[in-house]
């Protein structure tokens, strides 16, 4: 894990998966569209995974679940997305443990830490962040 720990804060990523077959995957938006991309699109990068994450609120831990990761560390990381992700028994561990984490403007919570805050079922949470981003691409009829 300290490998990975190194290869984000040293490339200046924002997530670094190391697949069950060696392989590394550097990735670098904000949020959790890549987690999301990774489990819907190749959940075999996450399954038995050990993963590095700037930060991991609530619905990247879903992602996390649901790919079926074996470890996370998370620069910073949510007291909701501790009890997730230890309540499945994939092993957790951080730099700076929060209440919730804050949008980016730092003026209030995270939308995706809001969005699944009150609900406990990792697939669950998931279709409220495709929810969330399909209302996002729609477009205003002219």
């Amino acid at each position: 894990m300290k490998d990975l720990i190194n290869i984000l804060h040293n490339e200046k990523l924002t997530l670094v998966v190391k697949s069950d077959n060696g392989t590394i995957h550097r990735f670098t938006q904000r949020g959790v569209k890549d987690l999301l991309a990774l489990v819907t699109e190749r959940p075999e990068c996450l399954h038995g995974a050990l993963i590095a994450d700037k930060a991991v609120g609530k619905a990247a831990a879903a992602c996390m679940v649901i790919g079926e990761a074996k470890q996370v560390h998370a620069d910073v990381m949510s007291e909701p997305a501790l009890e997730l992700l230890k309540s499945h028994r994939v092993e957790a561990q951080y730099g700076q443990l929060v209440d919730h984490i804050i949008n980016r403007a730092g003026t209030d919570w995270c939308p995706m830490e809001r969005l699944s805050r009150d609900i406990d079922d990792p697939a669950s949470i998931i279709q409220k962040i495709q929810d969330f981003f399909a209302a996002q691409r729609k477009t205003p009829e002219q």
